[in-house]
């Protein structure tokens, strides 16, 4: 045991902090709002007005600033880096990182170029997004993905998964909503047949990653795996 400790946080023990949007609908184990997901301890922050709706169909549209502030809150508590729970907060990452000083991953979406180093050539990544209609060119470049990108959107086949998540309601028939992610899964490799990997731009699409997996057999990389990525990063495991 070292000999001095150093101070200076208000919580210990947890080195990300996570971004909620302000919802009601249910987030079952393994969606990144759920504390159970996680093998570590994790801060959370909910950002008052950030509803599903406004944030993926309205741009998060003046909420900037309340996610700035809850960063601030987050780093305060003890959080040596800062996530969130949707991939449509892309365009906020440069806002957020260079106002709180530590490392910011807003979207699984920021996984893409790496994902793709991964394929063999003629291989692509593939994106399953909640809402094609709301994912712009401004989420796609702030996270670097190419604009011609394969993506399918749960909008496009609108069911229990866009009913309960964008519609924010308190009930989600979890049988349902994964029948509709394989779906649209399948669609995605069948639109594009060169699809090497899957990426879940929606983070309440995570408890349905090895569903999907094993429907397509191509891997699937989820904010889940994003996250655990970045915390063993920011605490190192010790051997």
């Amino acid at each position: 045991m070292n000999e001095k400790a150093k101070g200076g946080k208000s919580v210990y023990g947890s080195a990300v902090g996570i971004l909620v949007l302000q919802a009601r609908f249910p987030r079952i184990v393994g969606d990144v709002g759920n504390a159970e997901t996680w093998p570590f301890a994790v801060h959370y922050k909910v950002i008052d007005g950030a509803s599903p709706d406004r944030v993926v169909r309205h741009r998060a549209e003046g909420l900037l600033d309340a996610f700035i502030d809850g960063a601030h809150e987050l780093v305060a508590m003890g959080a040596d880096g800062v996530t969130t729970t949707c991939g449509f907060l892309s365009p906020f990452q440069n806002d957020i990182s260079a106002a709180v000083g530590v490392p910011v991953a807003t979207s699984s979406l920021m996984q893409y170029g790496a994902v793709q180093a991964l394929l063999p050539p003629g291989k692509r990544v593939g994106i399953l997004t909640i809402s094609k209609a709301s994912l712009s060119a401004e989420h796609l470049s702030a996270a670097g993905v190419p604009l011609d990108a394969p993506v399918v959107g749960m909008d496009e086949q609108p069911g229990e998964f866009v009913r309960a998540i964008l519609g924010d309601e308190p009930e989600l028939d979890v049988i349902a909503a994964e029948r509709d992610l394989l779906k649209a899964a399948t669609a995605l490799v069948r639109s594009c047949p060169e699809t090497g990997a899957i990426l879940l731009e929606c983070t309440n699409m995570c408890p349905f990653s090895a569903a999907i997996a094993e429907a397509t057999g191509l891997p699937v990389f989820d904010m889940v795996g994003f996250v655990t990525w970045f915390q063993g990063a920011l605490r190192p495991r010790q051997y």
